[in-house]
């Protein structure tokens, strides 16, 4: 770049945006990249802290801010996402459709390390809508050598950064455990709390069973839900180390693969999840599920409607954030838990 005195700018043309900030009223680029400055321009770039322009001068071997962002934004990964304009050298990475996001954070912490560059991003395994922003990459310098690009290249072949995974359709079949419901002595306030949260996906529930405390009663429900169809099964009740409690051995009953019983994640200790057939998730959901505002099937139900199987290292892996400390006001997803 060449550095010449604002005054004796006119007729040059800027290389990159100029940036005016207005505290509560603005923030952003008064002059654009490649425009000719004028007699009137002096006077606002002065104002805004310039007291020196810089004009692009071609070097083969250096890439402007707008080249290198384009350049990060294709280790981003473009299946169902999408560029924003290039703006003051950033790119946003724009969800197309509403589904999971998956980070590698191997391969973003090694680009991050590199230096003169980064990418930015939500956390993964959380759910974005779409139109939302997922990331926003840009390098740090006006112009960056092309052989620390090429490096970033190498750091990130291969698969991208980021998948979004769609959602997809569930068939749901919910059981509701406990002799209290079952001769309603109680009314059954945990189902409207599921068919609330099932609302937030692309859900249909087939069918509704309440049971007992019977395990072969609770197997049988859960046997007569997967052969209508349910591609999905939550079971609500009877989830504690209580004698009386026999919703975990209904579950196992089934045939079912058992990933785990029990979760690091606070509420929801007793969490169980199982795979019938190795794909159908067949869920334990303990009674915090019922009266608090977060718990674990918050942080595993989003994955499981974009179709992931889990492992137990998955749940395993929720004990560093998986303490909901049960703000007054919620603001999840926006806050730590599951983080």
């Amino acid at each position: 770049m060449k550095k010449t005195k604002t005054e004796d700018a006119v007729g040059q043309i800027l290389c990159h945006d100029i940036t005016q900030i207005i505290p509560g009223v603005t923030k952003d680029a008064v002059f654009r990249k490649g425009h000719v400055i004028r007699e009137e321009d002096i006077p606002v770039l002065l104002s805004v802290g310039k007291d020196h322009i810089y004009i692009w001068e071609n070097n083969e071997n250096m890439l402007h801010e707008n080249e290198a962002a384009e350049i990060l934004y294709r280790f981003c990964g473009n299946k169902n996402m999408s560029p924003g304009a290039v703006k003051e050298g950033k790119i946003e990475v724009i969800a197309e459709c509403d589904g999971l996001l998956k980070v590698d954070r191997k391969k973003l912490n090694a680009l991050n390390h590199l230096g003169e560059m980064m990418i930015a991003s939500r956390h993964g395994n959380f759910p974005v809508k779409k139109g939302d922003k997922i990331a926003g990459t840009r390098i740090i310098p006006l112009v960056i050598e092309k052989e620390k690009m090429r490096r970033a290249e190498e750091v990130c072949k291969g698969d991208p950064i980021f998948e979004l995974k769609p959602f997809v359709h569930k068939k749901v079949g919910i059981v509701t455990t406990g002799n209290e419901v079952y001769h309603r002595r109680i009314e059954d306030a945990f189902t409207p709390v599921l068919k609330e949260k099932l609302a937030e996906y692309d859900t249909e529930i087939i069918g509704h069973r309440i049971s007992d405390d019977n395990p072969e009663r609770v197997t049988g429900f859960i046997m007569e839900l997967l052969d209508l169809g349910a591609d999905l099964i939550l079971c609500s009740g009877g989830m504690s180390v209580d004698p009386d409690d026999r919703t975990p051995l209904a579950i196992r009953n089934t045939g079912a693969d058992v990933v785990s019983y029990g979760a690091p994640v606070l509420p929801g200790a007793m969490f169980m999840l199982a795979y019938y057939n190795r794909k159908i998730p067949i869920v334990g959901l303990p009674g915090c599920v019922m009266y608090a505002k977060r718990t674990v099937f918050d942080l595993v139900l989003p994955r499981i409607m974009a179709d992931e199987i889990l492992v137990k290292e998955d749940l395993d892996s929720l004990g560093e954030g998986g303490l909901c400390l049960s703000c007054s006001v919620c603001t999840f997803p926006n806050c730590g838990f599951g983080k």
